[in-house]
């Protein structure tokens, strides 16, 4: 499956997908995995991935959709291989909660949320809002493909077009989408004002399903 990328002739784990990140989403992805990872750690795991042109030089900081999916999940993917299973899940939770702190609450769509007025509604309220906020962010500006419905004790966050399982169709036994989990953690702790929302994934494309589902409970946890 590795194939000549268009940076020069490093093989890639997994095919272009030809849908893409915008470069800033990407860049503050590498920020949060060099927080959680450190300098030489990060490095390994760009080498590991085959993404050694990313060493000296980072995605650049604007909107132009430029970062292949398939690039993020080899990300994903040499997260596991680097620590293990269980390893590789602490981490990219960690790393998806830091992506939401460090930047992705400061795009527009959620520039409201810390306003008095939002944190006098009712918690439901605020997560319905917070989490239709973060679908639009995805489902704009990029090419990731996001829904959000509500059910009774639960909403459903559904991923059409994962970039965190890119090109991993039927390659494992269970959820893998462990950055994606971390950062709607991290948003809707930031959007209930503190609490800490239960949230688990119930379906992933890496698992064999059509779609990457999220499970969140209405009712938190603490």
């Amino acid at each position: 499956m590795a194939e000549t990328n268009k940076h020069g002739n490093e093989e890639r784990l997994i095919p272009p997908s030809g849908f893409y990140y915008p470069n800033k989403f990407a860049r503050i992805t590498f920020q949060a995995l060099e927080e959680v990872m450190g300098e030489q750690g990060f490095r390994a795991l760009l080498r590991l991935a085959k993404m050694e042109h990313y060493l000296d030089q980072p995605p650049p900081d604007n909107l132009e959709r430029e970062f292949d999916f398939a690039d993020f999940s080899s990300l994903m993917w040499g997260l596991e291989q680097m620590y293990g299973p269980r390893g590789g899940r602490g981490l990219a939770l960690r790393a998806g909660r830091a992506t939401f702190a460090e930047g992705l609450r400061n795009f527009g769509a959620l520039a409201g949320v810390g306003d008095l007025a939002f944190r006098m509604l009712p918690l439901k309220t605020k997560m319905r809002i917070g989490l239709m906020a973060m679908a639009r962010i995805f489902s704009h500006m990029s090419d990731q493909i996001t829904e959000v419905r509500e059910e009774e004790e639960h909403f459903v966050y559904t991923i059409h077009r994962c970039p965190v399982c890119w090109g991993r169709q039927n390659t494992s036994e269970r959820p893998v989408c462990y950055v994606a989990l971390g950062l709607l953690q991290e948003g809707l702790k930031w959007v209930s004002g503190g609490r800490e929302i239960r949230v688990y994934e119930s379906k992933c494309i890496a698992a064999g399903d059509d779609v990457c589902e999220f499970v969140i409970y209405k009712e938190p946890a603490d």
